[in-house]
């Protein structure tokens, strides 16, 4: 048998001697050597100085060879690569021992495959069972993930829905306060015009009676009423406005919901035979996440809490809105019978007092009437009196011709 790293004939490095095998024998002293070894250190084969031969091991140096051998020797030399040989054959004992620790290191080697080829199976199995595991793991989260994300996503459409409701109705209360803004314009154009027309009244008069303080405070009221519903529809844009911002987020928000709901059933969907399945470098440690689930589901819950609170402050305008249309309502329908009772008293006083004054002018024209036929009466009896004073004065003339002492102022002079 032939040892790897060896070779087949030997050479002794020792004295050469001329003797057979008869004259060998074992000396005491350390002879002089050449080992063979195996330089690989493997299962089974010899390492350095492990073993070496017990046959023709040592070779005494003082044993001095026949005298044939010598003059042989002097003579030819006979086979020198036979006797070689002979001094590097090993005994049966180094055979068997070197098979049996070739056989020993074979086990040896095998029992090693053995347990290293167990071993690489547990393993395998174990780490088979952990990948199945932690697949089913993560799609049993990505199952939660999707059931979390159509929670969150039937929350965000049902609070969009009664938000686009709440907004139609905000809309309904702000045409209703512009249109009546726009009506209030005619009554109170209609008291303006009350108010300039009376203003051509002449003399006593122009009197500040009731219609006209009722007007004043009508067109008072008219005006406070318009600035109010213009106020209220100002607070009401402005509530659209922020309603229609909490509109925008939730569709962003349910818009976002749904790529990441589609994202995520792709991957739930994924299996080990799916086509699309490959192989990205690096993406383990690739991480841009911006939230975790507790941020995640506070954000929506804040879109919806703030949604809510919108909501809460349109139907709080809603109702105010209300109660003002009402209120002023009645507040307009109070002026407006005031001033309708206040001008139909001033009409019946005024047409109370025309009809005194109008009876007065009856009378009076009468009076004036008979006064005109008294003076022309007493121009008449002046006219008539004429002759009667002719006569008077002519007798007064007359009498003023009597005579020195007949001059008298007597009863005739007198009357």
């Amino acid at each position: 048998m032939e040892f790897l790293g060896t070779t087949q004939t030997a050479s002794y490095c020792g004295p050469k001697r001329g003797c057979g095998l008869s004259g060998l024998r074992f000396a005491a002293q350390g002879p002089v050597v050449q080992e063979c070894y195996q330089p690989y250190h493997l299962p089974g084969y010899r390492y350095l100085n492990s073993w070496r031969p017990s046959l023709f091991c040592k070779v005494a140096t003082t044993q001095t060879c026949p005298e044939e051998c010598q003059s042989s020797r002097r003579t030819t030399t006979t086979l020198p690569s036979l006797r070689s040989a002979l001094f590097c054959r090993y005994s049966p004992k180094d055979w068997n021992r070197s098979n049996e620790l070739q056989i020993q290191g074979a086990e040896t080697s095998r029992l090693l495959a053995s347990r290293l080829t167990g071993d690489s199976l547990r393993i395998m199995q174990d780490k088979e069972q952990l990948t199945r595991q932690m697949q089913e793991g993560t799609s049993r989260n990505l199952g939660q993930r999707l059931s979390d994300i159509g929670f969150w996503k039937s929350e965000l459409c049902y609070e969009l829905n009664r938000l686009l409701t709440e907004n139609s109705s905000m809309d309904a209360i702000k045409r209703r306060l512009d249109c009546a803004v726009e009506e209030l314009t005619r009554p109170l154009q209609v008291a303006l015009e009350c108010l300039y027309h009376r203003e051509k009244r002449i003399g006593i008069d122009l009197v500040h009676d009731n219609v006209e303080k009722n007007l004043i405070r009508e067109v008072d009221l008219l005006k406070c009423c318009q600035d109010q519903m213009k106020k209220l529809a100002q607070r009401v844009d402005l509530q659209m406005r922020d309603n229609r911002n909490a509109q925008h987020t939730l569709e962003r928000d349910i818009e976002d919901k749904n790529c990441a709901q589609c994202i995520d059933e792709k991957c739930f969907n994924l299996r080990n035979s799916s086509e699309c399945a490959t192989f990205f470098h690096g993406m383990e440690k690739f991480d841009d996440t911006v939230s975790v689930p507790e941020t995640w589901a506070k954000f929506s819950d804040n879109n919806i809490r703030h949604s809510q609170n919108m909501r809460a402050n349109s139907i709080r305008l809603r109702e105010e809105a209300e109660h003002l249309f009402e209120t002023l309502s009645d507040q307009m329908w109070k002026q407006f019978t005031d001033t309708n009772l206040a001008f139909n008293a001033r009409i019946s006083e005024e047409t109370d007092v025309k009809n005194k004054l109008q009876t007065q002018l009856a009378k009076t024209l009468q009076e004036i009437f008979q006064a005109e036929n008294a003076i022309m009466l007493l121009e008449r009896a002046i006219m008539a009196k004429e002759c009667p004073l002719k006569v008077a004065q002519t007798r007064l003339e007359c009498r003023t011709r009597r005579p020195n002492m007949e001059l008298c102022r007597d009863n005739p002079q007198f009357k």
